[in-house]
């Protein structure tokens, strides 16, 4: 079930709607109160894993598990001590999280 849904033409790519998304989130509450309106943790595919995308997240205190492109992660090890560290990942997180996707991408309506 999705949390909040985009309509945009059908040649744009998913990646540059990943902030707007996320602030267009609106979860309310049980009881009373404002509505939730930052995720504790975002967890997406290598598409949205964008310098930007990461920035954003990393500024709004959001927990993220997205995994590195193959070419990202080539060209920060060919730069060896100068490419830096590599982002925090946690292989069970996104393993259980593509398990959930799949399953609901499977599920009949």
């Amino acid at each position: 079930m999705p949390v909040e849904l985009f309509v945009t033409a059908g040649h744009w790519h998913d990646s540059p709607q990943f902030q707007a998304v996320l602030e267009a989130i609106r979860v309310p509450r049980l009881g009373r109160g404002r509505p939730r309106t930052k995720p504790g943790k975002v967890r997406a595919g290598t598409a949205y894993g964008s310098r930007a995308n990461r920035a954003y997240l990393r500024r709004h205190g959001i927990g993220r598990t997205i995994p590195e492109k193959a070419d990202q992660v080539r060209n920060r090890k060919k730069l060896g001590s100068r490419g830096g560290q590599p982002p925090k990942f946690d292989k069970d997180d996104y393993k259980a999280w593509c398990h959930l996707a799949q399953d609901q991408i499977l599920m009949p309506l």
